[in-house]
């Protein structure tokens, strides 16, 4: 793909959607859902806390036009149409989003193309790529447990590896047609694995659930101005948290120093052999 849709001044202005379905991390996960269409080393890897897999699964669609030249260049203006089938991940400490995936169906007039897409937050070394590993149920449950797979569960997995397409500010892109054999792979997983390494070169595995991903995609579009207040009070909330937890420990120090002895109203040791 020489050039991604997102790229372009019409797909832009919906590639804010993408930040709109949420998990967020806290040791454990916390799932907004507003909407009715909603039911080391180099060799070391840095592991996920395990926390219990819900859906956080949205579609939301939006129209536009895009202009362009025919044969004769003359200018023709075409319908775009485009829904994202996405779930994002946040940490709720301090409200960054670790990962972003989901698939983008764009139909322009008759032509349609499903795009996989991945965000991943700014300081990933971009040589590195990304690898996208999808897992059945079975194994996706040892992952969940952090436990170890066998030899032979890895002719089960299914793989790719993708580059990366450009940095903004919302993150580092990664984008792929996805053909039938990513469709199927989506459809029929119960999560894959993000794989990347961040600037020290220590690999992290973002994992992505995908409950609740068929009956996202099947379904009809979540209201996006809903879903966005709700996501907006979500942040509010990771705000007020952040703030409540900073204004706890600064109290506990301040309890803290208060028990330790004032060393200025102790008197100095007498010198050895005076009084």
């Amino acid at each position: 793909m020489a050039q991604s849709y997102w790229q372009s001044g019409n797909g832009a202005r919906l590639a804010g959607a993408a930040a709109l379905a949420v998990t967020v991390l806290l040791g454990w996960s916390l799932v907004l859902s507003p909407g009715p269409a909603q039911a080391q080393k180099k060799t070391e890897k840095k592991e996920e806390p395990t926390s219990t897999p819900k859906s956080s699964w949205v579609k939301l669609c939006d129209k536009g036009s895009l202009t362009a030249k025919d044969k004769e260049g003359k200018e023709t203006k075409k319908e775009v149409n485009i829904c994202h089938t996405l779930a994002e991940r946040i940490d709720a400490n301090s409200g960054m989003v670790i990962v972003s995936a989901g698939l983008n169906q764009v139909k322009v007039d008759a032509e349609e193309k499903q795009i996989f897409r991945i965000i991943l937050p700014l300081g990933v070394v971009l040589p590195a790529g990304v690898g996208v590993t999808f897992f059945p149920k079975d194994l996706w449950a040892k992952i969940e447990k952090n436990e170890k797979l066998e030899k032979g569960d890895e002719s089960k997995l299914k793989s790719l590896k993708m580059g990366f397409l450009f940095c903004n500010v919302i993150g580092c892109h990664i984008e792929v047609e996805a053909k039938d054999d990513l469709i199927t792979s989506l459809k029929s997983s119960a999560g894959f694995v993000v794989t990347t390494a961040n600037l020290s070169g220590i690999g992290v595995n973002l994992r992505v659930p995908l409950a609740g991903f068929n009956e996202a995609l099947k379904g009809p579009p979540t209201d996006t101005k809903k879903f966005a207040e709700a996501r907006q009070k979500l942040m509010e909330d990771i705000k007020a948290r952040r703030e409540q937890l900073i204004a706890e420990l600064k109290k506990q120090q301040e309890d803290l120093n208060k028990m330790q002895p004032n060393v200025s109203d102790k008197k100095p040791p007498a010198a050895p052999g005076k009084k």
